[in-house]
């Protein structure tokens, strides 16, 4: 069966309260399971440092504008466990770069939760839209990874994502999911389980895609995160536990989100068109699910049902990340 059709068939079972679609045996993901907390706990004797707190302002140089609120929702990679700096996460990342795009400082808030999945999504919704006057303007959420080595059923999964993100969307919040990461490339998972955790991985990812542009949201296929970058260099982007990025790996995946994010909030320079020597063109929704899941950095994004937009947008260095600033009416 066709990864589109797969995809399809476990975001039907989400919508429709189906029961789980296996995206590997029971057996199969019994044994991934136990070579990935092996690859958590001893491969290479390190261990990860808790992730940095990085939220307030950035963008400090355009104080006077009004800040743009940016929201950061997920696992231990949205919360940028593996670096020790806070300029290094994700969130800082994106944020800094999203005040230099917009020229506009950006109040950063992160409630993503080391070890999270997607059943933690409502909490940590419910946390950002406590107070209705500061809801976010944008967020991006990267969630799926533990629901794979966890063996949380798709259909739950997906479940999970669609209703946090039409929640966030319908109080008035951009969306842009980063899908779950290949974990095909941790360094301890061998044949034939490294192809089955690369499978259920863009299994996973295809799924997540339909629900999210379903719901009115975009998103961007993280194969970056864990993908032919990181097989390529995996001294220079894993960290010290060698299974959570390091501070270059996290810089690759939000050169790969930063554009999306702009987007979706009207401030990215360039024109907003597809380019047919770039891959670029209108497929049904399934269809440019399952392409985005086997090319990182891919974003799509939904047009007239059931058809969606795949796009592969020119990635910028991002400026340096100075330590954020305390943001005077941020609430903890």
């Amino acid at each position: 069966m066709s990864r589109a059709r797969v995809a399809r068939r476990i975001a039907a079972g989400a919508a429709y309260g189906g029961g789980g679609i296996g995206l590997l045996g029971a057996a199969a993901v019994g044994v991934l399971l136990a070579e990935m907390q092996l690859a958590k706990r001893s491969v290479g004797g390190g261990v990860a440092p808790l992730p940095p707190a990085a939220d307030g302002l950035y963008g400090r140089g355009f104080a006077g504008a009004e800040p743009i609120r940016f929201a950061l929702l997920g696992d231990s990679t949205a919360a940028g466990q593996g670096v020790r700096r806070a300029g290094q996460t994700p969130g800082a990342l994106l944020a800094s770069g999203l005040a230099a795009v917009a020229e506009r400082p950006v109040e950063l808030r992160n409630v993503a939760l080391p070890g999270a999945r997607s059943d933690d999504l409502e909490r940590q919704v419910a946390l950002l839209l406590a107070h209705p006057g500061r809801v976010p303007d944008a967020c991006v959420i990267m969630i799926g990874a533990n629901d794979v080595t966890h063996r949380m059923p798709p259909t739950q999964s997906v479940r999970y994502l669609a209703a946090s993100v039409r929640r966030l969307r319908t109080a008035g919040a951009e969306v842009v999911v980063g899908t779950c990461p290949d974990l095909g490339t941790i360094e301890p998972v061998y044949q034939p389980l490294r192809w089955l955790a690369r499978r259920a991985s863009r299994q996973l990812a295809a799924a997540q895609t339909i629900v999210v542009v379903e719901q009115g949201g975009r998103t961007v296929s993280l194969g970056d995160l864990l993908g032919p970058e990181f097989a390529a260099n995996p001294r220079e982007m894993f960290g010290v536990d060698n299974y959570h990025p390091s501070a270059e790996g996290y810089a690759t995946a939000a050169m790969a989100v930063l554009p999306t994010v702009c987007a979706v909030l009207g401030v990215w320079p360039e024109e907003d068109r597809l380019e047919a020597d770039r891959h670029e063109g209108m497929l049904p929704v399934a269809q440019a699910a399952a392409e985005a899941a086997e090319e990182a950095g891919t974003e799509v994004t939904g047009a007239r049902a059931p058809w969606a937009l795949l796009k592969h947008r020119r990635r910028r260095r991002l400026p340096p990340v100075p330590d954020p600033a305390p943001s005077p009416d941020h609430h903890a």
